[in-house]
């Protein structure tokens, strides 16, 4: 009995021992749908022996979720919401991480013409003006946000975007995205996530590389100041990892048909 207890102990001794650290990060929902979640966070449990729980969610959410403590890390890609959450004491700091692009997709007869467009600015007119349907995803997301803005430079305001053929589907990208097939309507999507999604059905890619449509992921650490009880050294021990060329060489390495779905370009500010 007395040997029986003692391997017992052990092995739960052991079992403590090999138990690996958690840390919770926020991320948004192009991160997960892009299949990028897929490709890092194992190699970071094997590189760290570390466990990264996601919440995946637009960015306002999950800035709310940082403004809150109820993770330790987010990584987003709004930089004005982000600095505003770094001016409130919310966050330590902001890392760039990687970079790609948001891309207009739409039907493939394309009854707006938005594959003639000069800019960004004026697809968008030329969609509004023939007020066909778009699918917005309409959820305070760093994509909605950037829509939002792109439709205040062109001069095509909230009261001017009716609902008969402006829709928002209050949801991630992948639904946002599902929602526009099945509607065949136009939609503003993050790269990767539209390289990644595969019920296309008539969507084809129309309209990209304005340089206002640059897509910039960021990690920003919640400050343990406002929340004591997160784990700052985790998080910091994850950015180290982010910034590093091993990460570089998994972010660059990730291809989907031959195409690059994200772009590595650390940088610390």
């Amino acid at each position: 009995m007395k040997k029986q207890a003692i391997f017992a102990i052990a092995a739960l001794t052991m079992g403590t021992v090999l138990q690996a650290e958690e840390m919770k990060m926020a991320v948004t929902t192009s991160f997960q749908n892009s299949g990028l979640s897929d490709v890092l966070l194992p190699e970071i449990k094997a590189d760290l022996d570390l466990d990264v729980q996601l919440l995946v969610v637009g960015t306002g959410q999950a800035i709310r979720l940082g403004e809150a403590g109820d993770v330790d890390a987010i990584l987003v890609h709004s930089r004005k919401a982000e600095e505003a959450f770094i001016a409130g004491g919310n966050g330590t700091h902001r890392t760039e991480i990687m970079y790609n692009d948001f891309v207009l997709i739409g039907p493939g007869d394309d009854p707006a013409g938005v594959a003639s467009a000069g800019s960004a600015a004026e697809a968008l007119t030329l969609i509004a003006e023939a007020r066909v349907p778009f699918a917005s995803r309409g959820d305070d997301s760093g994509t909605h946000k950037k829509e939002l803005s792109l439709w205040e430079a062109a001069g095509v305001g909230e009261s001017a975007r009716d609902v008969s053929w402006y829709k928002e589907a209050g949801s991630g990208m992948g639904a946002t995205l599902n929602t526009a097939s099945g509607m065949n309507a136009y939609i503003m999507s993050d790269r990767a996530s539209w390289l990644k999604f595969g019920n296309k059905g008539d969507l084809k890619l129309l309209f990209a590389g304005d340089p206002v449509l640059f897509n910039q992921y960021a990690y920003l650490p919640v400050n343990p100041e406002a929340h004591p009880h997160v784990k700052a050294d985790l998080a910091a021990k994850l950015e180290d990892w982010l910034i590093s060329d091993r990460a570089g060489a998994l972010i660059d390495g990730y291809t989907l048909n031959g195409e690059t779905l994200f772009t590595f370009n650390a940088k610390q500010e």
